[in-house]
């Protein structure tokens, strides 16, 4: 499958998630600087940088699990420190959120894991509940007899498929998703890969993607997010980031592994 071509040209003045000035700090250190990012509707938007410049820290800050010491987060335009507690749930309820190797509940089965945000946010018989978990399943491509498994009885690729499932609950906007390819052999990424484009085209979803992978970034990704020195340095395309003059980027995007990713 070849990826889509996204054509956001006059959507940067709308975009569903925007990040102005964010300050983040754990004691002393600081993590980011006065960042800036924007994701525009539709598009997979990468995430990269190297280690300790906050990748997974952003990620947590826009969906509020982290505060921020200053800055604006806005998701459909909406200033999110300005929502009561009642809209902010109602709000959640239209994000999907992958962390890394799924996160899910070991005590509860592939079914059970996907079910939990349904649970929380709507009264709904049992079988209702089977019959959307078992639709979600099959969305995130695991087979139905994968329902009554628990989580430690399954191979990596498939934990990271219900997590998957357990995302796509609720029906989210957009879908927030934290080293989604991280351990899985390069059959496994790129069939990953393949099934994020899948469900971005046809379920009209915005994706913010944090990443290493070199092949996800050149596969699927509309434009990538550089982190470096506490702030955002560019947000293009991966042909146009190539041309950046500064030192990680061009150790990142011009190495050998690059070459090989770009082959590929």
């Amino acid at each position: 499958m070849e990826k889509s071509k996204i054509d956001n040209s006059d959507k940067d003045d709308n975009p569903v998630v925007e990040v102005r000035g964010l300050v983040t700090r754990f004691g002393m250190n600081t993590v980011h600087d006065n960042l800036d990012i924007k994701m525009r509707r539709g598009e997979i938007l990468g995430v990269v940088g190297g280690s300790g410049t906050g990748k997974s820290v952003l990620l947590k800050a826009i969906l509020g699990i982290i505060k921020p010491a200053a800055g604006k987060i806005d998701i459909w335009g909406q200033d999110q420190a300005e929502l009561s507690s009642n809209e902010l749930i109602c709000e959640r309820r239209r994000l999907g959120v992958l962390f890394q190797d799924g996160a899910l509940f070991s005590s509860l089965s592939v079914a059970g894991n996907v079910q939990v945000p349904l649970r929380e946010h709507f009264n709904m018989s049992q079988q209702l509940m089977d019959e959307i978990s078992a639709i979600k399943i099959s969305m995130a491509g695991l087979p139905p007899d994968a329902a009554p498994k628990i989580p430690a009885s399954l191979s990596g690729g498939m934990r990271k498929r219900a997590g998957l499932a357990r995302a796509l609950a609720l029906d989210p906007q957009i879908l927030f998703l934290d080293e989604p390819t991280a351990g899985l052999d390069p059959i496994g990424a790129a069939a990953f890969d393949q099934l994020i484009l899948k469900l971005r085209d046809t379920l009209d979803l915005s994706v913010f993607l944090v990443t290493h992978d070199l092949d996800t970034l050149y596969t699927i990704c509309d434009r990538v997010a550089v982190l470096a020195e506490g702030k955002v340095i560019a947000t293009k395309p991966v042909h146009e980031l190539e041309k950046l003059d500064h030192s990680w980027v061009k150790e990142y995007f011009r190495g050998p592994r690059s070459r090989l990713a770009k082959e590929g």
